[in-house]
């Protein structure tokens, strides 16, 4: 970490914020539930939440850097985070104040190694966007270099002043929030709190180097080279470096103007599902997908000489595309993570709990040694509840039973070892972005309508592979029919043996919390012994009463604390030995 003072005060800032919260969240969330004050804890979240988000909202639009980055993600976990925090910080998409122009000129002069008016014939002072990393500007390109690439308008992407040295601050003071995480078992039981930060890391540094955008762009362009539906500006090479970035000007109807749409003749609802298509193709075929599909990175582009609607009259040429900007943050999985999650979308796209259960492990999100057997009752249970149901058919569930349903499954799911393969964090924010944007434009938008299609066609596509896994499966039932009279004589066996084993995980949990709550309940009368005697003997003897008192922390600190990992080893065994 730099030693500078302001890069000193900057890091003790970000600490003194994260300490405080994860104190409040240790005594509401921990403490008070144990201690029998669990209405308190859930009496006061909301508010507790919403100023959370607050405080927070208001520390990264004065720090900045990856501050905002850290709360853009956070505004994206709609599927995790209450709508308290998620409102809060979504203005943390547009509310980046931009970089006095002085210090950006010098900034690109210095790594153009020209002037700016040598570089360019034109170049608006005024930034076109400003991001937490750097900010665009409209520009012109002189008569050599327009010759050169058979452009004139361009945008020029400058990277904010002294921006590493604030991503090393950021990313040394989330490191050791990480590792503060790392030691809440409720944190460290379901994610990797370093290994996440790690990730973010790499993320941010590449996001900060435009060498690395300009070929993500290209690589980019080149996936959908013929995909009329898709477009990427053209990279000037010539004007760009690792800090100063200049791509063709693609300025077009951004994506969330619904009335701006519907003003060119292009229905929104027909650009959700493109939209949704082209992302299911980026991240299900490709591998190679823009992670960051806000609103201010997508571009309806009309397209010249066609008309209205969906494809111009007799041609199947699309008459909009996709155009899409912005390549600092590209995630890429690998072929394994890629043939998981293609399974996992079959598995939703058929409504079928087990084997989306089946293909979460196979992903690697859920540990193989989970008991999954709750997780299937509760997806089949979401499915045949809401599955196939749109936003706006969401919306008008009753709010009872989605609060009902939403603890339930909330309590199945924290009960289980998830964790997140490597770069599946921005697989997750792709694909919470790609459903924010989509239901904006088309508030009847159904996922599951734009799921069922895809996977029809990898289905379709992958034919081969399907009559392979059937003839898997006749060869394994096969070798099951064969073993099975050995294996009724074993169970036979065992029967007369006595040694017939039966696993119940779902009462053993019970049997250990009630096992628990008996033995905090006999902490805590012995602590109320102690600290009563204490002060009841201060008056008659102060040394043995101030003793007393002092010693009824120990079975208060029990009380809080104790018996929280030693039941599953007992009921574990306890499960062995039951016959």
């Amino acid at each position: 970490m730099p030693d500078a003072p302001e890069t000193r005060a900057r890091y003790r800032r970000i600490l003194r914020f994260a300490l405080r919260y994860l104190v409040q969240a240790w005594w509401y969330e921990l403490v008070l539930p144990r201690i029998g004050f669990e209405r308190l804890s859930d009496r006061g979240r909301t508010a507790r939440m919403t100023r959370l988000a607050q405080q927070f909202h208001a520390l990264a639009l004065q720090l900045g850097g990856l501050m905002i980055k850290v709360g853009q993600f956070l505004s994206s976990r709609l599927d995790v985070l209450p709508p308290e925090i998620t409102r809060e910080l979504a203005g943390l998409q547009d509310e980046v104040p931009p970089a006095p122009f002085a210090s950006i000129r010098r900034l690109a002069e210095d790594d153009l190694g020209v002037p700016l008016d040598q570089a360019y014939t034109a170049f608006d002072e005024a930034p076109v966007a400003a991001a937490s990393l750097g900010q665009a500007h409209r520009a012109r390109l002189g008569a050599i270099d327009a010759a050169d690439t058979g452009l004139d308008a361009v945008i020029v992407k400058v990277q904010r002043p002294g921006i590493r040295s604030i991503v090393d601050v950021d990313l040394a003071a989330l490191t050791r929030v990480a590792g503060w995480l790392s030691h809440l078992r409720i944190v460290a039981d379901h994610v990797d709190p370093i290994a996440l930060v790690k990730e973010f890391a790499v993320t941010s540094l590449e996001e900060i180097d435009y060498l690395h955008e300009a070929r993500g762009a290209e690589r980019f362009g080149e996936l959908f080279a013929d995909d009329p539906r898709v477009d990427v500006p053209a990279v000037v090479w010539e004007r760009s470096s690792r800090r100063v970035l200049t791509l063709a000007d693609v300025t077009a109807i951004k994506i969330n103007d619904v009335e701006g749409l519907r003003a060119a003749g292009i229905d929104p609802s027909e650009v959700a599902a493109v939209f949704a298509e082209v992302m299911f193709e980026q991240l299900f075929g490709h591998g190679y997908f823009h992670a960051d599909p806000h609103p201010g990175n997508i571009f309806v582009t009309p397209v010249a000489g066609t008309g209205a609607g969906t494809a111009a009259a007799g041609s199947s040429r699309p008459s909009w595309r996709l155009t899409f900007i912005d390549f600092g943050m590209m995630g890429e999985v690998t072929d394994e993570l890629r043939s998981g999650l293609r399974r996992l979308l079959v598995a939703v796209a058929a409504r079928d709990g087990r084997r989306l259960v089946e293909g979460i492990q196979d992903v690697g999100i859920l540990l193989p040694t989970a008991d999954t057997s709750e997780l299937e009752r509760a997806m089949t249970l979401l499915f045949d509840r809401f599955g196939g149901m749109g936003f706006a058919q969401l919306r008008r569930v009753d709010q009872r039973e989605f609060r009902d349903f939403g603890n339930e499954f909330g309590r199945v799911v924290r009960s289980l070892p998830f964790q997140l393969p490597e770069n599946f964090l921005l697989v997750i924010r792709a694909m919470s972005l790609t459903s924010g944007v989509c239901s904006a434009l088309d508030p009847e938008f159904n996922i599951w309508d734009a799921i069922e299609p895809y996977a029809t066609r990898l289905l379709r596509a992958e034919s081969g592979n399907v009559v392979q896994e059937i003839a898997k499966g006749a060869t394994a039932y096969a070798g099951m029919f064969l073993r099975l009279p050995q294996r009724i004589d074993a169970l036979i066996s065992s029967v007369n043996d006595g040694t017939v084993t039966v696993s119940t995980p779902a009462l053993d949990r019970r049997l250990n919390r009630i096992e628990r709550l008996i033995r905090r309940a006999v902490g805590a009368l012995v602590f109320a012994g102690f600290l009563v005697g204490g002060i009841l003997l201060l008056p008659l003897n102060l040394p043995l009463g101030v003793v007393l008192m002092c010693v009824s922390a120990v079975p208060l600190l029990y009380v809080v604390f104790g018996g929280s990992g030693s039941g599953s080893g007992r009921g574990g065994s306890a499960a062995r030995g039951r016959r």
